[in-house]
């Protein structure tokens, strides 16, 4: 998917959006950055809602925008979902539903009603009517609905940011399932990186209309030269095989690498694949392996960068498990006392309950 991109809002702002991207053809890319910095603008350029000064847009071998003619709304397959689910409220989960299904020609459909009920788990929703339904489940919807519509490509704009917590975490592994299930590429907004870690595999950052920092999500996220790694809920992302799990005491065996990690999980976990979240803040630095210890987790791996924090007293250490970055914040005066070099081999801790 190639996108290159020049937009100008009105002059009375002089928000100039210059894009130039190779994105992936399936999986999720996460637009992640500020307020402000062009991430929703981005997004309607790409559906055809605003008008381009200069731009070049194809997706998987479509082109969609040469110049400044472009290819209107309802001829580019695409399936939007807003912050607000913006259902018809005089209708059933089942009619809006249908609204788009039966508006999508019989010989373009790729996606099937049944299908896209199962991956959102609407079945029991069905004959409800938006008022009757959680933000969380309205969003579910709405999902669904764009899905149903076999785009060619889904864009969704912070679809949980108007939710809660709880919401949130039950709305999550449907939209994990759901990227595992299409392949379509997904442009994923959030301001929120819980939601970027779990639900992406590309990642662009953005900055005043531009792009600072496109990348597997591994690699971005631990990029020392980005910000993204220097702030307070950074993390790093570890993917890895189930090889075991406890039932007693419910803990799944992660093989990472030539690594086992702990992971808590209250159930057996069901599918053969996990990803989790290590916060640099969580991540304590050995030179030794340590003994009698209640982290259950001590992996070996190599430093390979060492940044000042903005804080005058905090490092921040980039590792790598095997071939997987890691972020590890401590004090100057630690890397002082172990004398961290790059290239050097340390273990890392931490508790497996920091982890997610």
């Amino acid at each position: 998917m190639t996108v290159e991109l020049r937009f100008h809002l009105p002059r009375s702002s002089g928000f100039v959006l210059d894009m130039n991207l190779s994105l992936p053809g399936d999986g999720t890319t996460a637009l992640f950055g500020r307020s402000g910095c062009g991430k929703t603008t981005l997004l309607r350029c790409l559906a055809g809602l605003e008008p381009v000064d200069d731009g070049f847009l194809q997706v998987n071998g479509e082109r969609w925008q040469e110049g400044r003619r472009g290819r209107p709304t309802y001829r580019r397959g695409v399936g939007y979902v807003f912050q607000e689910a913006s259902l018809f409220p005089h209708l059933t989960v089942d009619g809006n539903l249908n609204f788009g299904y039966r508006r999508t020609p019989e010989s373009e459909r790729r996606i099937h009603f049944d299908d896209a009920v199962d991956w959102l788990g609407l079945e029991s929703l069905l004959d409800r009517y938006p008022a009757q339904l959680s933000g969380g489940q309205r969003q579910r919807v709405a999902v669904a609905r764009a899905v149903l519509t076999s785009p060619k490509l889904l864009l969704m704009d912070e679809p949980l940011a108007s939710l809660d917590v709880v919401s949130k975490a039950s709305i999550l592994p449907y939209l994990e399932q759901l990227a595992s299930r299409l392949s379509i590429p997904m442009i994923y907004v959030s301001h929120a990186i819980e939601e970027v870690a779990q639900l992406a595999d590309h990642m662009v950052v953005m900055e005043d209309g531009r792009c600072i920092a496109d990348g597997p999500l591994q690699e971005t996220l631990t990029r020392v030269d980005l910000p993204l790694a220097h702030a307070e809920n950074a993390v790093a992302l570890l993917k890895g095989r189930v090889v075991g799990y406890d039932a007693h005491y419910h803990l799944a065996t992660l093989e990472v690498g030539s690594a086992r990690l702990q992971v808590p999980s209250a159930t057996a976990p069901q599918k053969n694949w996990f990803r989790v979240r290590v916060a640099a803040r969580d991540v304590m630095l050995s030179k030794t392996r340590p003994q009698d210890i209640s982290a259950l987790n001590a992996v070996e791996a190599t430093v390979t960068e060492i940044s000042a924090e903005a804080h005058p007293a905090f490092s921040i250490v980039r590792l790598l498990l095997d071939d997987q970055p890691l972020l590890s914040r401590v004090t100057r005066s630690a890397v002082y006392q172990l004398q961290l070099q790059p290239g050097d081999s340390v273990y890392c801790l931490f508790k497996s309950v920091s982890l997610v």
